[in-house]
């Protein structure tokens, strides 16, 4: 069994395709990037932060895994948007663009810390100004990165992924069980 320092659902869904028992954990973590801080550091610092909060609410105690995924596109970074008008604009910067999704993942234990990142290339068609519209209206953009997910209705944006899809979702599956079978075996 491992701590989940991540209130995201599809990351709980995540670790039991791979059959890896989870109990979450609470976390504090201010997400926001630093000045002159760049976004490969960003992310890893971020999933570590939380893996490490989530570590001090558990008392120290057990294996806690941290993640953190952003998106990357033309240098900038794009978070979680604020209201519909943020939201569109980055969804027009995506459009008929490729981005970069990197997602990091910390697992520590009170002795050790381990951190992966995992960079995915994802190409977007372009998007009409009112499928942009439509999108916002069904809520989905409300709580992901860049204002999109693409397990869901946004999938159909997405011409082409080179990478892991699973990072893109919030948590690489691959690499979080390697991740774990070397602090286990430890």
């Amino acid at each position: 069994m491992i701590f989940l320092a991540s209130s995201s659902p599809r990351r709980g869904d995540l670790l039991s395709q791979i059959q890896i028992d989870y109990q979450r954990v609470q976390t504090s973590v201010d997400e926001y990037q630093q000045a002159g801080e760049a976004s490969q550091d960003y992310v890893q610092r971020l999933a570590l932060e939380k893996a490490l909060s989530g570590l001090t609410h558990n008392q120290n105690k057990g294996l806690v895994l941290g993640a953190d995924t952003i998106i990357v596109c033309d240098g900038q970074v794009m978070e979680k948007p604020k209201d519909k008008q943020h939201a569109q604009k980055m969804m027009s910067l995506l459009s008929g663009n490729t981005h970069q999704v990197l997602t990091a993942v910390a697992l520590v234990t009170a002795t050790q810390q381990k951190v992966k990142l995992v960079s995915t290339d994802v190409s977007f068609k372009t998007l009409t100004t009112q499928e942009i519209s439509d999108y916002w209206e069904t809520g989905e953009p409300l709580d992901k990165a860049a204002g999109y997910g693409i397990q869901g209705i946004a999938g159909q944006f997405v011409t082409n992924i080179s990478g892991s899809y699973s990072a893109v979702v919030g948590l690489p599956l691959y690499e979080t069980k390697q991740l774990i079978n070397s602090l286990k075996g430890s």
